[in-house]
């Protein structure tokens, strides 16, 4: 059996919030549109840096320069491991680790870092119904992801539960 070579690990959020007031939650993703391309919604979330104590770390960095947000009841949720090339030159695996998290609080005017300071196309901040039809109304990549929240809605929400522990 080969072992492929971890050449890149990413946090993100499966970010959920609700209205205040209601009990329907909406996940937040960023709807991606570059020249050219269409458009495609991600999660909130990056590399990790070296810098980064851990991959938990990362989310919290990546969350608060994407959203200018904080999130609270951090779990993990799902891995992603695609085939991934550094500058064409080393050949290896992308690892995605994919926590569910409650939205404690976003402010869009903090948000910093490359997308923001030079961006390349436009990074729009959007909240979906977390319903397979909400999921089903865009264009969510990863493709893993998509088909693991189509078909977890519930446990996915009852990693958020408050007895979990």
């Amino acid at each position: 059996m080969t072992v492929r070579p971890v050449v890149k690990r990413t946090a993100r959020a499966i970010l959920l919030a609700a209205e205040p007031g209601s009990d329907e939650l909406e996940m937040i993703l960023i709807k991606r549109t570059k020249p050219g391309q269409a458009p495609y919604w991600i999660t909130p979330g990056g590399g990790v840096e070296p810098e980064d104590e851990t991959v938990v770390a990362a989310l919290h960095r990546e969350v608060d320069e994407e959203l200018g947000g904080k999130v609270v009841d951090v779990v993990p949720a799902f891995v992603d491991t695609v085939s991934h090339s550094l500058h064409h030159a080393a050949h290896g695996v992308k690892v995605q680790h994919f926590f569910v998290c409650r939205l404690a609080a976003m402010d869009l005017s903090r948000r910093h870092g490359p997308e923001v300071d030079e961006p390349l196309g436009t990074y729009d901040v959007v909240r979906v119904p977390f319903t397979r039809e909400g999921i089903a109304s865009v264009e969510v990549v990863p493709p893993s992801l998509r088909s693991y929240l189509t078909q977890n809605i519930e446990g996915v929400r009852a990693l958020l539960a408050d007895d979990l522990g």
